[in-house]
């Protein structure tokens, strides 16, 4: 068995919507990637500038950058959680660790 806290940051899952060219977006991304390196949770980013994330472009395509956190439980997502354009890496383990007291 796995201990908690790896059992729990196993459970949420972070998605990080990025353009190429966003400064922001590069930000982010090294403040979610220094999280994601001290503790384990499932992690993605979609580029809203390719073809096949039209729908999330039609959705944050003046916000990027914005982060979903969301827990994983019987294979369904819960409503994510959102960062929007400037956050800490302190920000974001915050919001993954009020995500992850929703698992237990």
């Amino acid at each position: 068995m796995l201990p908690t806290a790896l059992r729990l940051s196993s459970a949420v899952r972070v998605t990080l919507f990025t353009r190429a060219g966003c400064g922001l977006c590069d930000t982010a991304k090294l403040n979610v990637t220094a999280l994601h390196k001290r503790r384990p949770f499932d992690y993605a980013e979609v580029d809203i500038g390719l073809p096949a994330h039209q729908s999330w472009k039609d959705v944050y395509d003046f916000d990027v950058p914005v982060l979903h956190v969301q827990s994983v439980k019987d294979d369904s997502l819960s409503d994510p959680k959102k960062l929007f354009h400037r956050f800490s890496e302190q920000e974001v383990e915050t919001v993954v660790n009020e995500v992850e007291k929703l698992q237990s």
